[in-house]
């Protein structure tokens, strides 16, 4: 990498610690935000031969609840105005409701969580360890209608009238406050940490929040960035968090996705993840989700040209995934 780009990245070291001899109130007040960044980390020349070409992986693994659903578990709370007998439900493969599901237990909560069957041991049972009740819901990680599953199953119970408003749903699927904590927090970090130095801007699409959110301010600051898109090669997939868009009508496109902001949309198989997940830990010691292998395959193998610089999204880490990784090793 070349000398001017080197100077132009953030150390981080560098920064004023705001946590720095303070004590919280709750582990909530940790969630990220411009003045309290996730970190960033560059890949090496053993993972990245191009010399010209700059990759950052953004750790959202190392949010307090461990993902990137930190930031959008924050903000539709505080969007919600909760009645004291109500109980929050929603429908997740895993990081949004490990996210709810602490938060939840942090201002007193209930909460019910629909899992699809295919989301990974690890995630049910951080959700055991955290109290929440599991639906557990004979469904796909990547299903085509939203109104069936644990989508339908929670749509069911938010909407019945047996139920009397009992259930409360922050409905991460079409909720646009899902969108506007990465357009208020993790965007403006990634301007910040690159001083405004970014290429190319690299994640993968589930509901649509991260990549809609980013892209938008990213977008308003140059609208040169590129902002690639990363989904499943096939619809039955492993790749937790995340859909295939390609091929779905419009109807059960996801809402809050804006496909205006998309300059490329990659397809990547499993076993493209997982091997770029294992390959990042053993070349770099970073220990990343599939997710976060699928974005890195897709940046380094993409066909663009490789210069400037590119941030990746690394939306959780390799500890919610070790059952399935065992699978490609």
């Amino acid at each position: 990498m070349s000398a001017q780009l080197q100077e132009k990245v953030v150390d981080l070291h560098d920064v004023p610690d705001q946590r720095e001899n303070h004590v919280y109130d709750s582990i909530v007040e940790l969630a990220p935000s411009p003045d309290n960044p996730t970190p960033m980390v560059r890949l090496s020349d053993r993972s990245n031969p191009q010399a010209d070409y700059d990759v950052l992986l953004k750790l959202e693994g190392m949010n307090p609840f461990g993902s990137i659903k930190d930031r959008t578990a924050l903000y539709m709370l505080q969007g919600m105005q909760l009645e004291a007998d109500q109980i929050l439900v929603e429908p997740s493969a895993g990081n949004t409701g490990v996210a709810l599901a602490a938060m939840a237990n942090a201002q007193d909560t209930r909460i019910e969580i629909a899992v699809p069957d295919g989301a990974p041991e690890e995630q049910k049972t951080l959700l055991r360890i955290l109290g929440a009740e599991l639906i557990e819901v004979d469904d796909e990680l990547c299903p085509v209608f939203p109104s069936e599953g644990a989508r339908g199953v929670v749509k069911s119970m938010v909407e019945s009238e047996a139920y009397g408003g009992k259930y409360v749903s922050p409905n991460q699927y079409e909720n646009e406050l899902n969108a506007e904590a990465h357009y208020r927090t993790t965007g403006p970090e990634i301007w910040q940490q690159t001083n405004g130095e970014i290429d190319y801007f690299f994640a993968g699409i589930g509901t649509g929040g991260t990549i809609s959110g980013v892209g938008r301010y990213l977008k308003e600051k140059n609208p040169n960035i590129k902002i690639i898109g990363v989904e499943p090669a096939s619809r039955q997939h492993r790749l937790s968090g995340l859909k295939r868009v390609t091929g779905l009508p419009d109807e059960h496109y996801p809402k809050i996705l804006d496909p205006k902001l998309l300059d490329g949309l990659i397809s990547v198989t499993d076993e493209e993840a997982f091997k770029a997940g294992i390959e990042v830990a053993r070349k770099e010691g970073v220990m990343v989700g599939p997710t976060t292998g699928a974005v890195l395959h897709a940046a380094l193998h993409a066909d663009i040209p490789k210069h400037g610089r590119a941030v990746l999204i690394s939306a959780d880490n390799a500890a919610k995934y070790v059952s399935a990784y065992r699978d490609y090793l």
